[in-house]
């Protein structure tokens, strides 16, 4: 993940939304460069960017990689599925984040409707992009007929 990425203000939270997430979850300072967390790993829960930058992107597709700052929440696809994650936060910056454990995550979508409403809208505009991602990589490889591991490590 070289690339910057462009600006993405879909993973913005309401302020209702981050003072519950900062009452739930413990801060958290990443480097410049460090990964809060990669694809394919576990899920830990989600991440409020509170100060700097991140940039989430699909390994080998750094022109969708975007860049996300504060009021930003990181990981919901899988924090929700319990799946791994589908994507990598890299700080661009020094960054300080509110890591919000999953079940800690979970049991406030059941205790709030009106807060799981707003971040079940905020999956939703994720889900597209890593779905558009992931189709882009599907055409790239095809585009340049892989052979058969090769597909199977981009997927």
């Amino acid at each position: 993940m070289t690339s910057v990425g462009a600006q993405c203000n879909f993973l913005k939270a309401s302020a209702t939304l981050k003072d519950e997430l900062q009452a739930s979850g413990r801060s958290e300072r990443y480097a410049a460069t460090q990964a809060l967390f990669r694809e394919g790993e576990n899920n830990a829960g989600v991440y409020l960017l509170m100060k700097g930058k991140i940039r989430m992107g699909i390994r080998g597709l750094p022109k969708l990689d975007r860049l996300l700052s504060a009021g930003s929440i990181l990981g919901l696809p899988s924090t929700f599925t319990g799946h791994g994650y589908s994507l990598t936060a890299q700080a661009v910056t020094q960054a300080d984040v509110m890591h919000v454990a999953q079940d800690s995550f979970l049991q406030l979508m059941r205790e709030r409707p009106e807060l799981c409403r707003e971040a079940t809208e905020m999956l939703g505009r994720e889900v597209t992009f890593i779905q558009s991602a992931l189709a882009e990589r599907r055409r790239l490889a095809s585009a340049r007929k892989l052979s058969a591991p090769e597909i199977a490590a981009l997927v």
